[in-house]
């Protein structure tokens, strides 16, 4: 023991020095490592791998213990003996795992301000392996609440009966799995949704399990969690696993999380410590534990029409710690405000959350409608507009237009842009395919397969029975299910011209 620098024989005391004694294990072997390599095997935080290979000084030659100091060492070596419920079935699904690294290498890229931090491969199948080798999946439903990691193209390999719904801000993310199941003919529907106002109408009440890899706070976790449980239509047997992380350093971090989610009334059945592996996230050793969730009957009585702050992030414009940044109040007149408006401006005028105006139509008249749509929900701005009967709706957002929906947007509205805000004006219904476009966009919150059917009786040339209605949107839509034109992912409400056009013609 003396041999060893105090400082390395310092870290690698205690119960907690498993994992730096196992970083000590392959710094003996003939492999060379750097910090990151050792943080992805061991799952040790970054800045406990770092302290190790600092303390270990002129004995670390070339990324590994110098063969005349390996002796010394070795008896403060230990490999890891990890405790992972599926270790022993991933052998069989190396194809699902090989697959799922050409999807993950091939998906798009992570956005910091979603906190975005791809899993491995490994990871993605492990997590189907689990829920195969827990639950029986033979008719089961998943509802994946965000999906970055892919898990519902891993589900759907290793067990093809599993019916899947994929809920994501992302529509890059949403566009990708639903190109790739197509492509494998896997059972996954995709739906836009900012979770901090709420799910997508089919998607409640719809799963018997709920996965999800949320942000990182305590806010993220809660409100990820929150939206799960509301996804169970399952109340007695449903499940939400949760994959949540925090440096082995700071438990305090993950009590908060917990009590974050302690007024859910949920029974935790398992946390499986490091389950869930990383490409990045060294800070909290590139790794996660996996909760198993069960609620409870109190559960149901905490769920309602609640919403969470826009700050659930750890980075970005919407992270929690982020510096508020205060409205620019519009100067003209409205008959309604939409969002969060400073208290005493426009008194009497009529508001509404953002939450309200996305779930359900605006009872109301409106001519003047203006709305307030900060820094991190750039994705809204396209579903915002259509959610809107008012003849002019004022956006005051940082955010702009997707060029690919300026053609869907132009059925309903001449738009104006202006740096910081944009202005739309209510066009009058056109003719011909417009007609029909017009008809299921101007019913945002219904079904677009009954608005469809509608418009294209009502406007189709001859005589078409609804029946005849509905099979003409089947083969020009196959991907519609029960979408709302405000969860159609960004790419579907670009195709509707196309597929509307399609069904005009028998």
């Amino acid at each position: 023991m003396s041999e060893v620098p105090e400082e390395a024989a310092r870290l690698l005391e205690g119960v907690g020095a498993r994992r730096l004694r196992h970083a000590l294990t392959l710094l003996t072997d003939d492999r060379s490592w750097d910090a990151d390599a050792l943080v992805r095997a061991t799952a040790a935080p970054r800045r406990a791998v770092d302290a190790l290979l600092a303390a270990l000084g002129d004995d670390l030659e070339d990324g590994r213990i110098r063969r005349d100091r390996v002796a010394a060492y070795r008896p403060l070596a230990a490999p890891a003996i990890i405790a992972d419920p599926v270790a022993h079935l991933l052998p069989k699904h190396a194809d699902a795992v090989a697959e799922m690294a050409a999807l993950i290498a091939a998906a798009p890229r992570a956005r910091t301000a979603l906190d975005h931090v791809a899993a491995t491969a490994d990871t993605a199948v492990r997590r189907a392996l689990l829920l195969g080798a827990r639950f029986w999946l033979g008719s089961a439903r998943l509802l994946c609440v965000g999906d970055h990691d892919l898990t519902s193209l891993a589900v759907a390999l290793t067990h093809p009966g599993v019916e899947i719904t994929v809920v994501d801000i992302d529509d890059r993310i949403l566009e990708f799995i639903g190109a790739e199941a197509a492509r494998r003919g896997l059972p996954i529907r995709c739906r836009f949704a900012d979770l901090r106002l709420g799910l997508p109408p089919g998607a409640r009440e719809w799963a018997d399990l709920v996965f999800t890899d949320p942000p990182y706070t305590p806010e993220g976790v809660a409100l990820f969690t929150r939206r799960g449980l509301e996804g169970l239509r399952d109340h007695d047997s449903g499940r939400v696993l949760v994959a949540y992380g925090a440096s082995e350093g700071t438990p305090a971090l993950a009590l908060k999380v917990q009590e974050a989610i302690g007024p859910l009334h949920l029974a935790y059945e398992a946390i499986w410590p490091d389950f869930n592996r990383y490409d990045g996230a060294p800070a909290i050793g590139s790794a996660s534990d996996l909760y198993v969730l069960r609620p409870t009957s109190r559960t149901w009585k905490t769920l309602g029409s609640t919403t969470a702050g826009t700050r659930i992030y750890t980075q970005g414009p919407q992270a929690v710690e982020a510096p508020e940044r205060p409205l620019e109040a519009a100067a003209e007149p409205a008959d309604l405000l939409v969002g969060d408006w400073p208290k005493g401006f426009a008194p009497g005028t009529p508001r509404v959350h953002l939450a309200t105006w996305l779930a359900k139509p605006y009872a109301g008249r409106t001519g003047d409608v203006v709305i307030a749509l900060p820094a991190g929900y750039d994705a809204l701005l396209p579903r915002v507009l259509l959610a809107s009967r008012a003849e002019r709706v004022r956006v005051l957002t940082p955010a702009t237009l997707p060029r690919s929906l300026k053609g869907v947007l132009a059925a309903v509205y001449h738009l104006k842009t202006a740096p910081g805000e944009i202005v739309a004006s209510r066009v009058e219904p056109p003719g011909g395919t417009g007609a029909v476009l017009r008809h299921i966009l101007d019913r945002p919150h219904g079904r677009v397969a009954n608005s469809w059917r509608e418009g294209l009786i009502r406007h189709a040339a001859g005589d078409l029975t609804k029946n005849q209605a509905r099979a003409r949107i089947q083969e020009a839509a196959p991907w519609l299910g029960d979408a709302t034109v405000l969860d159609l992912p960004a790419h579907r409400l670009a195709d509707l011209p196309d597929a509307v056009r399609r069904t005009l013609t028998p």
